[in-house]
C-alpha cells in the first residue's frame, strides 16, 4: 500500500495562520484541497508567527527528527520578518541556504515561497530581493510566489491588522499554489 503524502509547511505567520481559525490556515486549506487527489494527505503546520530565518534554522533539526516519516515536500515561507527586523541580507541568505541544504540533505524537495514587499517597505526590502530565486537555482529547489496576483493590497483579503491574509486570501493562495505542489509530489 502506498503511503499518503506528507507535506511539511514551515515558516512564519503566513504558514501558522495568524489570526485565523486552524481550519482556515494555509496548511489546513492545502490539505483539504489535496484530499480528493491524494487521499490521506497530511500537511504539517510548522509555522510560528514572528519567525525569522534564524528561528527556523534553530528549530528545523528537532522538527525533522520528530517526524515519523520523511515528507514528500517541504514548503518554506520565511523572510519577511528578517526584512522587518532589518537582519542583514547576507545573514538572511546564509540562514535560508542552511534551511534549504538541511532539507535537501534529508532528501526532502523544497518549495521556497516569496512575498512581494508592500510599497511601505519596498526600499528596505531591496537588498533581499532575489535571494530565494538564487538559492533555488543553486540548490535545485523550486521557487513560487506565496501570494498570487490580485491578493496583496486588497482590503477584502486581509485581517483587521491590514497586513495578514484572511481565509479568503489563503484560499486564493492555495488555489494558485496547488498545481506546483501536485507537480512536486
Amino acid at each position: 500500500m502506498i503511503e499518503p503524502p506528507l507535506i511539511l509547511a514551515i515558516g512564519d505567520s503566513l504558514v501558522a495562520g495568524y489570526g485565523l481559525h486552524a481550519s482556515d490556515s494555509f496548511p489546513a486549506q492545502l490539505q483539504a484541497s489535496l484530499q480528493h487527489q491524494y487521499s490521506g494527505v497530511s500537511v504539517i503546520n510548522a509555522g510560528v508567527t514572528g519567525d525569522t530565518t534564524a528561528d527556523v534554522v534553530r528549530r528545523l533539526p528537532r522538527l525533522v527528527s520528530s517526524l515519523d516519516r520523511r515528507p514528500k515536500l517541504a514548503i518554506v515561507q520565511v523572510g519577511p520578518n528578517d526584512v522587518l527586523r532589518q537582519v542583514q541580507a547576507a545573514r538572511t541568505r546564509a540562514q535560508l541556504e542552511q534551511i534549504v541544504l538541511s532539507l535537501c540533505n534529508c532528501g526532502i524537495p523544497v518549495l521556497l515561497t516569496t512575498v512581494e514587499p508592500p510599497a511601505f517597505i519596498r526600499d528596505r526590502a531591496a537588498a533581499y530581493l532575489g535571494i530565494h530565486e538564487e538559492l533555488a537555482v543553486e540548490h535545485g529547489a523550486t521557487v513560487w510566489p506565496f501570494f498570487p496576483p490580485g491578493v496583496l493590497g486588497h482590503s477584502d483579503m486581509v485581517l483587521a491588522d491590514r497586513v495578514h491574509p484572511n481565509a479568503k486570501a489563503i484560499s486564493a493562495v492555495v488555489a494558485a499554489m496547488r498545481l506546483i505542489v501536485e507537480r512536486m509530489l
